[in-house]
């Protein structure tokens, strides 16, 4: 397990990178939360229609990957030893790239118009492009990968694949390249995007921030250097299927059983995990812990909802068979952990950036917060609190959408709300403690040091 001791920040990229992307992802969230708001039931009236792909694309570019390009430039030097080269110019490139494209997307997605298409598919493909060119380098780079920068590169693998398909139903929108066969490249967009990109890359990072900021046991070997290829493994297996089933080889019934081995892993995963937070040494409670739980939880749902869809068909085909399953995955699950990590994270790069600060400069009369007085814990749990009743209130809208769905919006409105000014709130602590330090060097020196 990798401790605070042995990271180093000489190479990693400056604060601002990292935290330019942490910012800004709850505003997406924001904005997914206003067009629940606004729609109300329409948003649950059929999983094709505008709003829907409009909320769902607004979590999952907007907030996830939003989170997750700016926790690897910053990890990938911290915890790999290889930085990212040009981080600031890529950094700043991919950021303004997913702004621009998933805003652009949603508008396509609303105003039906060709041309908003054509701009979110050259924002998102140049920014993701960058990304993968930029952080594929440090990722090859590294000599010796650790199961960690391993689940990374798969998760890369994932990204890139995700993209590709996206780009295809983008141009197939359009009436470019002659793809009929749309749900298919639906399934595998969603498939590759969720169980690859979102779901391996947080199965990675897990393996060092778990233990390191739960203060848990580390993760048995066999699942830190086996569950990543098993689960890329069978995403592998299940395209091979749904590409013969697109060829007519076999019935549209075969590829299911490819997803069998990913949701076996993923709930062996959340089991484990589950187990490990249960014996951390560490007894008080915090967020974290509270995310991390909730997002297990609805780990173990989502596959054994799968398979009763399976073993009933009935229930999947059900009208709500879909919804209750993709809110699992995207609330229940990513969203809860992106939650969660983001109150150890950020704090953690506040202090550690501080502490380095403080150490160069050689002043260690000005004292550094700790992690803990950046984000207060009650201010963290009082949005833990809401993000779990906008959940509850989401899967109460599923079957009562007249009643629950714009409540659901509200409340998911002000958890994005509070987690921003939470994070925000932790970058002027670090920013004041900051000018103190240069403030305390020129009176000690009576010259300014470098920034």
């Amino acid at each position: 397990m990798l401790t605070s001791a042995e990271l180093s920040l000489e190479q990693a990229p400056p604060i601002s990178i990292p935290l330019r992307f942490f910012l800004t992802a709850p505003l997406f969230g924001l904005t997914a939360a206003l067009v629940a708001l606004l729609y109300g039931p329409e948003l649950l009236a059929s999983r094709w229609s505008p709003s829907v792909l409009a909320f769902s694309h607004l979590l999952t570019l907007g907030f996830f990957t939003m989170v997750m390009c700016g926790a690897m430039l910053q990890m990938l030097p911290v915890v790999a030893a290889s930085p990212v080269p040009q981080v600031v110019a890529a950094g700043t490139a991919v950021h303004l790239s997913l702004i621009l494209g998933t805003g652009s997307l949603v508008t396509a997605f609303f105003s039906l118009m060709a041309s908003w298409m054509k701009l979110a598919l050259i924002f998102l493909g140049s920014g993701i492009f960058v990304f993968l060119l930029a952080v594929g380098v440090a990722l090859w780079r590294v000599r010796h990968p650790s199961p960690t920068v391993t689940g990374m590169k798969l998760a890369l693998v994932s990204l890139t694949v995700t993209t590709i398909l996206g780009l295809l139903l983008g141009s197939g929108l359009l009436g470019i390249g002659g793809w009929v066969r749309m749900p298919n490249l639906v399934d595998g967009h969603l498939g590759w995007g969720l169980m690859g990109w979102v779901g391996l890359l947080l199965l990675a990072v897990s393996y060092q921030v778990v233990p390191m900021f739960q203060v848990t046991p580390e993760y048995p070997v066999w699942i830190r250097k086996g569950m990543i290829w098993w689960l890329w493994g069978g995403l592998f297996l299940w395209s091979l299927l749904l590409l013969g089933a697109d060829a007519r080889y076999w019935s549209p019934l075969v590829p299911a059983f490819g997803v069998i081995p990913v949701a076996a892993g993923f709930l062996l995963f959340a089991a484990v995990t589950l187990g490990l937070l249960q014996r951390r040494r560490r007894r008080l409670s915090d967020a974290t812990l509270m995310f991390w739980r909730l997002a297990m939880i609805s780990l173990l749902g989502c596959p054994l909802l799968w398979v009763a869809g399976q073993l009933f068909p009935s229930i999947a085909q059900s009208f709500h068979y879909p919804f209750l399953l993709g809110l699992l995955l995207l609330l229940g699950g990513a969203g809860a952990v992106i939650n969660g990590m983001l109150y150890k994270i950020v704090p953690f790069l506040c202090w550690f950036h501080l502490q380095n600060r403080q150490l160069a400069l050689r002043c260690l009369s000005v004292p550094i917060p700790n992690m803990k007085e950046f984000i207060p814990d009650r201010l963290a749990k009082g949005q833990f609190v809401l993000y779990l009743l906008a959940l509850l209130l989401a899967v109460c809208a599923i079957f009562l959408p007249q009643w629950f769905a714009r409540a659901f919006g509200l409340l998911f409105a002000l958890s994005n709300v509070l987690l921003w000014l939470n994070l925000f709130g932790a970058i002027l602590r670090y920013r004041a403690t900051n000018r103190l330090l240069i403030a305390k060097i020129q009176r000690v020196s009576g010259s300014q040091p470098g920034v």
